[in-house]
């Protein structure tokens, strides 16, 4: 049985019976399964910010700050230089929060006090917003190198120019989640205890950038569209031979 085939004019437009405006065939683009880009997401966060924020509050819990501040920067470290020996990719993400983290361990060490050593990531937060709304007019800014370490995308895709422009128009709504979490979390550590405020900083700011990585999402998807580009998440169908 042969099935009609609307015809084209060459140049993958398609033509359907009666109309003389051209359909453009989506452009197809294939990413690896869902559940691979979930777990490597769920893998940075967890090397990055579960696992040290644990290890920091149980070890604070049995023992002291001291024992809190060494079990997670001890965490950080680990991971650095076990990516390092083995010659594994470091995720960018990992350098900036070891780096920070060594930073706050030392104002910690310093002064003795928790509320110095969670201000530093309280006000991180006003950095990354800073650093997001800089590096807008670059050609690669910011939040495509960090949304590179918890999505893998090809860069067929990053180098669309409507792509490139969504990432310059979201950094602006980061920049606006970061600066929030700032002061809500400012906010948070100067009236609560230090168990209140770990709570609540956590459950809060991981709602709001929940929230926020939907939203980005959906509006990727959008731009995607309009553009006549279409996400498929699994292995790249093997041509007919």
């Amino acid at each position: 049985m042969v099935r009609d085939v609307p015809p084209t004019d060459g140049h993958g437009f398609m033509f359907r019976p009666g109309e003389d405006r051209p359909i453009h065939r989506p452009h197809v683009v294939h990413l690896e399964g869902l559940a691979s880009h979930l777990w490597h997401a769920a893998k940075h966060l967890g090397e990055t910010v579960f696992v040290p924020l644990l290890l920091f509050y149980v070890l604070f819990r049995l023992t002291d700050l001291t024992g809190g501040l060494l079990a997670a920067l001890g965490w950080a470290l680990a991971a650095l230089v076990l990516r390092l020996v083995l010659r594994a990719p470091v995720p960018m993400v990992l350098w900036a929060t070891t780096a920070l983290l060594v930073a706050r361990s030392v104002l910690g060490f310093a002064t003795g006090s928790s509320f110095v050593y969670f201000l530093e990531p309280s006000l991180q937060n006003f950095l990354l917003a800073l650093a997001l709304l800089v590096t807008l007019r670059l050609e690669n800014p910011f939040l495509v190198k960090l949304a590179g370490d918890f999505c893998v995308l090809p860069p067929e895709l990053i180098g669309n120019t409507r792509v490139q422009w969504f990432f310059r128009r979201v950094s602006v709504l980061w920049a606006a989640v970061f600066t929030v979490n700032g002061l809500t979390t400012l906010w948070a550590l100067a009236q609560a205890t230090i168990d209140h405020f770990l709570l609540m900083s956590t459950v809060g700011s991981f709602s709001l950038v929940a929230v926020a990585a939907v939203a980005s999402m959906l509006w990727f998807r959008r731009e995607l569209r309009g553009e006549g580009i279409q996400l498929r998440f699994g292995r790249r169908p093997a041509a007919a031979g």
